[in-house]
């Protein structure tokens, strides 16, 4: 199995999980109030431990594919079948959404709670995710002006179907970015490219001239050619192998300086 969770979840319909998440809730208020506002976030986590049953703490899940190897760590599982993510910050931003929906498709759970500690008054915002990986990993695959036979250009998109294929897609997207890099040479591969006469920027270089890029894009995808076009135009850089990911499609473009 690609997927690595040391228990058993079960999904739990939303009306339930609005049940537990009540129960747990009327928990962290309480802790809140005896506790104040200005503890890390693990020091709630821990408390709330102690005062309910069934309540576990950063539950390791690994993430496999060959010798590639990535660890994730869920916050709080209650009785197996809630995720709570739990932070202390100004507020709950979209990458702490992409984060519980990342969770919640690694231990196959429906439903998830986002809870900020650090605010007077606590912040707290219910997460949903009606995807299953076991239904992501079949995409359909298109090649959008796809070029083959450029260098390492086959490597990049066997791998990447291979990965979807074993995984599913959805999960973070940082987490194929960095199989990708791994299979496709290491960290050596992310080196220090020129701009002009401005400094340099980062990049994915897998072959002379050659990078790669992933995304998740629902819409705006010429949007994107057109501006990561004008990123070769500065740089010496002379193609992209761009791969985009939906939960039905994986699509592959090539990306080539004019």
């Amino acid at each position: 199995m690609p997927i690595h969770l040391p228990i058993i979840t079960t999904r739990i319909p939303k009306k339930e999980f609005g049940e537990l998440s009540y129960a747990v809730m009327n928990q962290v208020f309480a802790i809140h109030h005896d506790f104040g506002r200005f503890f890390d976030e693990k020091i709630y986590k821990r408390e709330l431990a102690k005062r309910m049953d069934e309540v576990l703490l950063e539950t390791p899940v690994e993430v496999t594919f060959q010798s590639f190897l990535k660890r994730y760590y869920l916050d709080v599982i209650v009785h197996g079948r809630g995720l709570f993510e739990f932070k202390a910050g100004d507020a709950i931003v979209p990458r702490h959404r992409a984060q519980t929906i990342n969770y919640l498709l690694l231990a196959d759970l429906a439903h998830g709670l986002l809870v900020n500690t650090r605010p007077e008054t606590i912040g707290r915002e219910f997460v949903n995710c009606r995807w299953r990986l076991k239904d992501l990993r079949n995409p359909v695959i298109e090649e959008c002006e796809w070029q083959p036979d450029v260098h390492q250009a086959a490597k990049f998109q066997d791998v990447l179907v291979a990965l979807v294929r074993d995984w599913g897609s959805e999960l973070d997207l940082a987490l194929y970015e960095e199989a990708m890099t791994w299979f496709m040479g290491g960290e050596s591969i992310l080196q220090d490219v020129p701009v002009d006469d401005l400094g340099s920027q980062r990049a994915r270089l897998i072959a002379p001239g050659v990078s790669f890029k992933i995304t998740a894009l629902s819409q705006n995808e010429e949007a994107f050619a057109s501006h990561a076009l004008r990123f070769l135009s500065h740089t010496p850089l002379h193609t992209i192998l761009w791969a985009n990911m939906t939960p039905t499609r994986l699509s592959f473009t090539t990306l080539q300086k004019k």
